[in-house]
């Protein structure tokens, strides 16, 4: 569903107001005074989190921010503050940035935090968008949607509940008997909650959902509120156990590897990272140069929305190596899709319309306006990516290992023979049968070799050929954006471009093919008419890598089945990246990493079983599969 903006009003008095639902934001007595008052006091906080390692809060309408802000610095002042700090709100009407900045002006107590905040505010584009604040030890998750589908789909255990919104009366999807059921399921135990509103729908509709509630002393002119707790007799999941030892050795240094490694070190784990080659991105993550850019389709299916939130958390992740001074080569200098015919640009059009995004993610441009952007005539138009663009894979891969120097232990040139696990963590052996490296988690990142391993051999991960094209080029000259069209074509980066590239599933030839350049040529042409006349495809240079690819052509991020009914416990695969490795490396790195510490995860519930490696292991699957093996089928 397309996000509409929260209009910035104000009542007589100066209060934030909403048109839309003809209420006032927070009390006019005071936005942060009602968020400490109601919110963290009634939640009796700070005084729950002291000694605790990580506490999670939800609340129902992110709104100015102030309830977060306030909470933040509630823990930032804490001496005896949690290790990690989980803040996620869902918000149907975000405000803009402009907006976001003028409201956060009437709190200068707040500033840093509040510009910290504007830094990094998201897109608006409908899912989960997932912050890493203060060093990354705050960490603030917000759904752009109906609170209904957000809390559906938020996988985390909170220890408190801040339900803000307008009230019941103007607002009263936000008060429904779904909505505080939802939030039972997301309780962990002894969870509290806190809230304004002392309505009688209210009180009743929370005691339904098995919480009990009690009012209390309001906040300034308003004579009461409600606090409550989760009723000591109501079903709860138990809580994951936070792992004993923050250790883990990784298997491949590709995107996959490094940016798991990365996001674990990011929480202060110790991790050996092993590869056969002598650097980091050496195999399918050795292009000069790739594309990392969203992939829209006409009903915003799961591919889609993963790919989105992939690139928009790749490029926050750049952002933030940048900001940390690590030499990460990428430009965000725009991506153009272009259509092959005039009907095809008309169904592109037609994407561009009913996903209605922001249009720094996606636009629609005409034939024109691409020719004068890239600096070549196009015949069609198609889809402008603005904040999409090159990434140099080699580059990101070191700068996700440069990132946390002293958590990270190397090992260059060792092959893996294979794994076992002995007493309670895995060792990784190597052809001599000596343990290389041994930790109690092991993650396999080892693109197509994933299958070489005993216990992964019954994962479906197939081999994608890929060959890419490497042309000599000029700064500056065209095109000065990358363009795709059943291929693709970056600019210059460092006197060359890249252009292609094959994809061919089971084919293990590793030297470059002439048919295959002269194939990336084609496609060249094809992109930008005319560009390839006087290339010489025996003169130019290519790249062979293999590309691990799943059945479904969705990444495979998760726990590693011993089979059907079984895990092997502290075993963990991130693969099956295709052709999109730059666009979900970042993204599930951190999905594999909450998993693996049993925090929050970071987009929505449905796309995180959508990667789940068990989806493979049912019978019927399995069989499929089987089956298309034996037929020769391409998958």
């Amino acid at each position: 569903m397309p996000i509409q903006p929260a209009t910035l009003q104000f009542a007589e008095d100066g209060t934030p107001r909403s048109e839309r639902f003809d209420d006032v934001y927070h009390s006019a007595d005071g936005g942060l005074g009602q968020a400490r008052h109601v919110f963290l006091g009634g939640n009796h906080l700070p005084e729950r989190w002291r000694g605790r390692d990580r506490f999670v809060i939800v609340e129902t309408g992110f709104g100015l921010g102030l309830n977060f802000l306030a909470t933040w610095a509630a823990w930032r002042e804490d001496a005896n503050r949690p290790r990690m700090l989980h803040f996620i709100s869902c918000e149907l009407h975000p405000f803009k940035l402009a907006d976001l900045a003028r409201l956060h002006a009437r709190w200068p107590e707040l500033a840093p935090l509040a510009a910290e905040l504007r830094a990094q505010w998201p897109v608006l584009a409908s899912g989960m968008h997932r912050l890493h604040l203060a060093g990354g030890q705050v960490c603030l998750t917000l759904y752009f949607g109906d609170v209904r589908e957000g809390l559906a789909q938020i996988d985390a255990r909170a220890d408190a509940f801040f339900l803000d919104g307008f009230s019941p009366a103007k607002n009263p999807v936000m008060w429904s008997a779904r909505v505080f059921h939802l939030l039972s399921r997301l309780a962990a135990p002894e969870a509290t909650l806190s809230t304004w509103s002392v309505a009688g729908e209210v009180r009743e509709g929370l005691r339904r959902a098995r919480f009990a509630v009690e009012k209390a002393p309001g906040f300034g002119g308003k004579r009461e509120m409600l606090r409550g707790a989760l009723h000591p007799e109501a079903r709860v999941r138990p809580l994951p156990a936070p792992p004993a030892l923050r250790r883990a050795v990784i298997i491949g240094a590709g995107a996959a590897g490094t940016a798991i490694c990365e996001r674990l070190c990011a929480r202060g784990w110790e991790v050996e990272i092993i590869d056969s080659a002598d650097a980091p991105g050496r195999g399918a993550s050795g292009n000069h140069a790739g594309v990392l850019r969203p992939q829209p389709s006409f009903d915003d299916n799961r591919m889609s929305r993963i790919t989105r939130a992939g690139a928009l958390y790749g490029w926050q992740r750049i952002r933030e190596a940048w900001a940390c001074g690590l030499k990460l080569r990428a430009a965000a200098c725009g991506v153009f899709h272009l259509a092959r015919d005039a009907e095809h640009e008309a169904k592109m059009r037609a994407v561009v319309e009913r996903l209605a995004l922001p249009e720094e993610l996606l636009r629609q441009a005409d034939a024109g306006e691409v020719s004068k952007i890239i600096g070549w005539r196009v015949p069609y138009g198609g889809w402008h990516f603005p904040g999409g663009g090159w990434v140099q894979p080699p580059s990101l891969c070191a700068a996700n290992l440069a990132a946390f120097p002293n958590r990270v232990r190397a090992h260059w040139s060792c092959l893996v023979a294979a794994i076992e696990r002995r007493g309670e963590c895995w060792h990784a052996l190597g052809t001599d049968g000596r343990a290389i490296a041994n930790a109690p988690v092991m993650i396999l990142a080892a693109g197509v070799g994933l299958v070489s391993f005993s216990q992964a051999a019954n994962v479906p991960v197939f081999s994608a050929r890929g060959q890419v094209s490497v042309l000599p080029a000029t700064a500056g000259s065209a095109p000065r954006a990358v363009v795709c069209q059943g291929g693709y074509v970056t600019p210059e980066v460092d006197g060359l471009r890249c252009a292609g590239a094959s994809f061919d599933v089971g084919d293990p030839d590793f030297s470059p093919r002439l048919v295959d350049q002269q194939a990336n040529l084609a496609k060249l042409d094809s992109i930008l008419p005319g560009y390839a006349a006087g290339l010489d495809a025996s003169a130019i240079g290519a790249r062979v890598g293999f590309r691990p690819v799943s059945p479904d052509r969705l990444p495979l991020v998760g726990t590693l089945p011993a089979d059907s009914q079984s895990d092997l416990p502290g075993l963990y695969v991130l693969s099956g990246f295709g052709a999109r490795g730059l666009a979900w490396a970042s993204l599930t790195g951190e999905l594999l990493a909450s998993l693996i510490e049993g925090e929050p995860l970071p987009l929505e519930r449905e796309l995180a079983d959508a990667m789940n490696p068990n989806r493979f292991f049912t019978r019927r699957t399995q069989k499929r599969i089987t089956d298309k093996r034996l037929s020769g089928v391409t998958l």
